[in-house]
């Protein structure tokens, strides 16, 4: 998936995921953000959300549906290993 894409597809469903899933920022990182992914890869969400990790799963079940693609879902917190912190502070695109 190319990522203006992922990004029209997640600003579309935006207001709906932040009210559902208390959302306070989602985003894209990775492959798909920086417009090198294959066929094959994953698309590499961000999110900051409450520490609730059944939301979490419900989360990223619905992001697979409406993305049509395996998503690794990330929660930003300022506690997060550093090194993905630094990735995503780097390269997330947010919608």
């Amino acid at each position: 998936m190319q990522r203006d894409q992922a990004l029209s597809i997640l600003s579309s469903h935006k207001i709906d995921l932040e009210q559902r899933y208390r959302l306070q920022k989602v985003g894209i990182f990775g492959s798909v953000a920086r417009n090198s992914a294959k066929d094959d890869s994953d698309i590499d969400i961000v999110v900051e959300m409450e520490p609730n990790i059944l939301l979490k799963v419900q989360l990223k079940e619905e992001l697979e549906q409406l993305l049509g693609s395996k998503v690794d879902l990330i929660r930003y917190w300022k506690r997060m290993n550093p090194y993905l912190k630094a990735c995503i502070d780097r390269e997330a695109r947010y919608v």
